[in-house]
């Protein structure tokens, strides 16, 4: 048994629970900690039996919530590399400090500590007394590190400013509980859940789509894609249910109040799926295996509901054998009702 509860799908926000017997996994946290957990209560499931938080990329209405729901529930996150360094780099505190200014800094810490060790302990400390200077050295508020801080004007426990490592803190907002990295292309599991995940055409550093299967039922997860390249249409071959992506509606994003440069980007081939492409795709490409299709990250600027399911119908319909496919729209606004199988 899987279940797929879609909490919010759009580009105000992202987040679906996929779910088996015995593991249940969020994919993105593109709302608020506390919107994530109320529309999960919502939906009927409990946020505290959430096992991890499973990442696409990391654009903002895909991580909003990460580091709030990730350290709130201790769970850990599944996140490429890239896409990791991507988002630690869009939540830590931007400096404006030079390259040599920091070196300069460095330095003049690293002389004071030496001065201040060499002045207030014994040089004939035995290896008890070293053990207990390394440990008082990593306490933010040592002696030692206050002495280094009233000289230097610096605080050793600052982020960038110190020579001692900087320790996991909940004022951290990049701070994770755990983080395991995954690649595109290497299937790897969580609990019972295993997991494909595939390369995506989107304009961050790493995205990634995803299968999951588990008791012999397969789900498959694809937005945020600029068009459907074989190695998406592979992937999405053989599943009962898949969230594929329905962004715009052409003529409406070309006649709507975007400015053209990112007109340009959504109609890109790194951009958003339009509902032409998503119906193309359910025409020649799909297999027909899916018992759910759900439309997702539908632009509230740019698509229409109604619009996008005409496009994905007519496309079933020009295949007789597939006119049994349950079609179901996410939204932006709630979340969907959960899809068993």
């Amino acid at each position: 048994m899987m279940q797929m509860t879609v909490l919010a799908s759009g580009s105000k926000g992202n987040s679906t629970v996929i779910s088996s017997g015995r593991t249940r996994i969020m994919v993105d946290a593109g709302l608020s900690c506390r919107e994530l957990m109320r529309r999960m209560a919502e939906a009927g499931e409990d946020a505290s039996t959430l096992d991890a938080i499973l990442i696409t990329h990391e654009h903002i209405d895909h991580v909003a919530g990460l580091g709030v729901l990730a350290r709130k529930l201790k769970i850990p996150v599944f996140i490429t590399e890239p896409t990791h360094k991507a988002w630690v780099r869009m939540f830590s505190p931007r400096s404006t400090m030079s390259y040599a200014k920091w070196l300069e800094q460095i330095q003049r810490e690293k002389e004071v500590r030496a001065d201040t060790v060499a002045a207030e302990y014994d040089p004939g400390t035995d290896a008890v007394s070293v053990a207990h200077l390394a440990m008082v050295a990593s306490e933010p508020h040592s002696a030692l590190n206050q002495s280094v801080s009233a000289k230097t004007g610096l605080n050793p426990s600052d982020d960038g400013c110190s020579i001692i490592q900087r320790s996991a803190r909940k004022t951290d907002p990049t701070c994770l509980p755990a983080v395991e990295h995954f690649c595109a292309g290497v299937d790897f599991s969580i609990g019972d859940i295993a997991i494909t995940p595939f390369t995506i055409p989107h304009d961050a550093v790493d995205p990634c789509g995803f299968v999951f299967e588990s008791g012999g039922v397969r789900m498959a997860l694809a937005t945020d894609l600029g068009y459907m390249p074989p190695n998406v249409k592979a992937a999405l071959r053989r599943v009962d249910l898949m969230l594929l992506e329905s962004n715009h509606d052409l003529e409406m994003l070309r006649d709507g109040p975007y400015p053209w440069s990112v007109k340009q980007r959504v109609m890109s081939r790194v951009g958003h799926l339009s509902n032409h492409a998503m119906a193309e795709f359910l025409e020649n490409d799909y297999d027909g295996s899916a018992e759910y299709i759900v439309l997702g990250h539908l632009s509230e600027s740019n698509n229409a509901p109604e619009l996008a399911r005409m496009s994905a119908e007519q496309a079933l319909g020009r295949k007789a054998s597939l006119l049994g496919n349950k079609l179901l729209l996410a939204t932006q606004a709630s979340h969907l009702e959960s899809i068993t199988l």
